[in-house]
């Protein structure tokens, strides 16, 4: 189960690690299963882990006052999955993370990723990256969220994430784009017969 985040590791950050250096990311780092629906970290709950997703989907949600769901994350095969601001603040999370597929994890009390990080350059450089490429990442759903319309932020998905129109129901993608469900379906609808 290791090898994923061995080869995850050595792939976004160089030169590969050392044996000794992967016994210490293999010790830090338990394997866990989560069954459909089962949570990863609850809404209220201090975020005390990190995981690395080896098999299975996830989502990351808020709830309002009304019971709606607001999808923020959606992860897959070899994403991380976290509350960083819970994690990095010691604060109560506002989000839900649970599974939703059978999913393999990976996963690591918050305080042994920063010892890796502190102990091992090359792990810190890989989540220096990570970090990188979540900010920009988030940049870019924010301004897509508040520049372009519905159909438009559906093609910008479809074409950055199309494994994740296979995983995850209509519902929970119109969530993580900030539509009605009936919007994402006419906007599924125009897309076919372009």
């Amino acid at each position: 189960m290791h090898e994923n985040l061995l080869l995850y590791i050595n792939k976004n950050a160089s030169p590969p690690l050392t044996s000794d250096e992967e016994a210490l990311v293999v010790a830090a780092f338990l394997p866990k299963k989560y069954r459909k629906k089962q949570y990863f970290l609850q809404e209220g709950d201090v975020c005390k882990y990190v995981g690395f997703i080896v098999k299975g989907a996830m989502r990351q949600y808020s709830v309002d006052d009304k019971g709606t769901e607001h999808v923020v994350n959606l992860f897959l095969e070899n994403w991380w999955i976290s509350d960083r601001e819970s994690a990095a603040t010691l604060t109560p999370s506002k989000y839900n993370i649970d599974a939703w597929e059978d999913t393999e994890l990976l996963v690591a009390k918050v305080a042994d990723m920063v010892n890796l990080i502190e102990k091992i350059p090359l792990f810190g450089q890989m989540t220096r990256l990570m970090d990188q490429r979540s900010f920009i990442a988030s940049q870019r759903r924010l301004n897509s969220t508040l520049s372009n319309t519905a159909e438009k932020r559906y093609e910008e998905f479809v074409e950055n994430h199309p494994k994740f129109i296979q995983r995850f129901p209509q519902h929970i993608i119109a969530s993580y784009l900030g539509i009605t469900k009936d919007t994402l379906s006419r906007v599924r609808k125009q897309a076919i017969k372009k």
